[in-house]
């Protein structure tokens, strides 16, 4: 058995080409919540859902986000019905008094849905309210991720890290801001100043995590910050990952990351943009891989290859890599 920690869209891209090197029976992941919001009183798990669509075999592997081929007929006429009312567009937090009433889960990240700032299709919106309505039942996070698993064919398992509300926030000159508002909303524009996973000292690893961490884990090129920092932060997720065979797959070729804001963000909370930086932020990792373009040398055993995730045939080539990396470590 081996693990996957999932964030964004690193994880992901790795995994579509995992089958034929890490078959899916063999495979657990555990995708990052910090990123998660409240939406018009609906739970999104972005981590998550990019996983479950994948591994059910409907992802939207343009944008890595949603279901392929969705209609977003409600998105847009709630946009339309905002925009006639003469109300605000963008992100819209609920008040204060309200981000810690209600629903526990969504603390600190409850968004009002007026000015809908997250596309959102219709068949993606059918597993928000399936998700929500689940948790007001008494179920956990956990087993709506294993409910709707099982509803969508999902051919490995979907854990959420946590059970507990554990909230990306990124403090910049303007403010906190919800990683969400920070990446979607703003473009990942603003400077930061620093980032802070609201409630991950009081959140706690699942049983299912923890047993999950207990196997060889594999943490594809994602960001270091925000995908997987709010993972490390659970201080039972951290001792776990200190205690198994951790391999990692740069997000950087040298200085130059492949997406997204993590550049920025290692930047910001004190690291080298770079695969340096990575190695620094990933104390518990036990061997990388790198671009065989990356020249960079690490105090730990390194496997070289081209790290590119444009095709399956690259993620099956990563994936092997991978393989091989984890054989020197266990």
């Amino acid at each position: 058995m081996v693990t996957f920690l999932a964030g964004g869209t690193g994880t992901p891209k790795l995994l579509a080409g995992t089958d034929d090197v890490f078959t899916p029976a063999e495979t657990t992941v555990v995708a990052n919540t910090g990123d998660d919001v409240e939406l018009g009183g609906l739970l999104v798990c972005p981590d998550v859902d990019t996983c479950l669509f994948q591994a059910g075999g409907i992802l939207d592997t343009d944008t890595w986000w949603g279901i392929a081929e969705d209609s977003a007929e409600t998105h847009e006429y709630v946009r339309t019905l905002s925009e006639r009312a003469g109300l605000d567009g963008g992100p819209r937090y609920l008040p204060d008094d309200r981000q810690t009433a209600g629903r526990e889960l969504a603390r600190w990240r409850r968004f009002s849905a007026v000015g809908e700032f997250m596309h959102i299709g219709d068949r993606d919106r059918a597993i928000h309210v399936t998700r929500t309505s689940l948790l007001d039942e008494g179920h956990s996070l956990t087993d709506v991720t294993r409910i709707l698993g099982d509803a969508l064919g999902a051919d490995r398992e979907i854990l959420p890290m946590s059970d507990d509300p554990v909230a990306s926030i990124v403090h910049t000159p303007d403010g906190p801001m919800h990683f969400q508002e920070f990446w979607v909303a703003h473009d990942g524009e603003p400077p930061v100043e620093s980032v802070a996973f609201r409630g991950a000292e009081d959140a706690t690893a699942t049983d299912a995590v923890l047993d999950a961490l207990s196997d060889p884990v594999v943490i594809g090129p994602s960001n270091p910050i925000t995908s997987i920092g709010p993972m490390t932060a659970i201080d039972g997720i951290a001792t776990a990952l200190r205690k198994t065979p951790v391999v990692a797959v740069s997000p950087f070729v040298e200085d130059q990351v492949f997406s997204g804001p993590a550049a920025k963000l290692m930047a910001a909370e004190g690291f080298e943009a770079s695969t340096a930086g990575v190695a620094e932020a990933y104390p518990f990792v036990d061997a990388f891989v790198l671009d065989e373009a990356d020249r960079t040398d690490l105090e730990r055993p390194t496997i070289r290859t081209e790290t590119t995730l444009d095709t399956e045939e690259d993620a099956a080539r990563v994936a092997r890599a991978v393989r091989e990396a984890l054989e020197v470590v266990t």
